[in-house]
């Protein structure tokens, strides 16, 4: 423990203080205002905790807290101590706004798209603070990864998508109310974009490849119409057994329109293949922070 803390910056402390505080109230209005009022449990152990709010009259936040306790134990002893230290005081300050929040804030009783919607935004972009400081806030996190540990080859977000699956499903039952069901993956959807949008903002984009006769002309026309770059890459047709250039750029999504029309311009004939991009970091981009490496 002790060398955990003598290894404590200040400012990066700070930082993360801020963060966790931020998520804390964005999540206290997403549950108490917009989620919970309107019968709304979107997954995870905030889900769980919100149908036991609506069975019993217990605090969302403390029961929250009280669900993630056993699985910070087991995380200490599996996952290690920082990992543990960091979900711990994030569980504990999102825990204590969601309840704060619940007696200051009054319930948004309106419309259940808005409701779901709203929810969602606020908690993914408070959820999006806490992970972009390399922290979590515990509940499905915890058993992802330990559901990962005993089975390496199940994908994380696969993993997820069960659990929150399994609760929202559970919610509907106690509801009795399928609506409650599907206005609750609005909320995780709204959610999910949020913190996408946090975590990567606009270094999300697409990597075009294309093959091409004038490769050379493309990325000319690139350079001087749209100021970016591109890479020239030496390959071989597989059939033709001739050397050639492929030409890979990376654009942002609105950018995306303007290179097909610069590469249809230069050679109609063009052969191009588009991917999604999440993150793209270096020149021109975000630049890579090596201390969080």
């Amino acid at each position: 423990m002790s060398h955990i803390i003598k290894k404590i910056n200040p400012k990066e402390l700070a930082g993360d203080l801020i963060c966790d505080a931020a998520c804390g109230i964005l999540n206290g209005i997403s549950v108490a205002m917009f989620t919970a009022p309107n019968h709304i449990a979107p997954g995870g152990v905030t889900g769980i905790a919100t149908i036991i709010n609506y069975l019993s009259g217990l605090p969302i936040g403390t029961v929250a807290m009280l669900i993630n306790i056993p699985l910070l134990l087991v995380a200490y002893k599996i996952l290690g101590k920082r990992f543990t230290l960091l979900t711990l005081k994030s569980t504990f300050i999102m825990s204590f706004f969601i309840d704060l929040c619940a007696v200051v804030l009054p319930p948004y009783r309106g419309n259940l798209l808005l409701a779901a919607m709203f929810g969602g935004a606020a908690g993914g972009i408070g959820l999006g603070l806490v992970f972009m400081r390399g922290s979590t806030t515990g509940g499905t996190d915890i058993m992802c990864r330990l559901a990962k540990l005993k089975y390496p080859h199940l994908p994380f977000g696969k993993v997820l998508l069960i659990l929150d699956g399994v609760v929202i499903l559970a919610a509907a039952l106690v509801y009795r109310n399928m609506e409650s069901a599907l206005y609750a993956l609005i909320t995780i959807l709204a959610s999910s974009k949020m913190i996408d949008m946090i975590l990567y903002g606009m270094d999300k984009g697409k990597v075009v490849y294309v093959v091409s006769t004038s490769t050379r002309e493309i990325a000319k026309a690139i350079i001087e119409e749209m100021d970016r770059s591109a890479t020239l890459l030496k390959s071989v047709g597989a059939y033709s057994q001739k050397d050639q250039e492929m030409l890979m750029c990376a654009v942002r999504d609105e950018q995306y329109p303007t290179l097909k029309k610069i590469v249809l311009r230069v050679d109609k004939n063009a052969f191009m293949i588009v991917a999604d991009a999440g993150e793209i970091l270096g020149e021109g981009w975000r630049g890579i922070d090596t201390e969080k490496i």
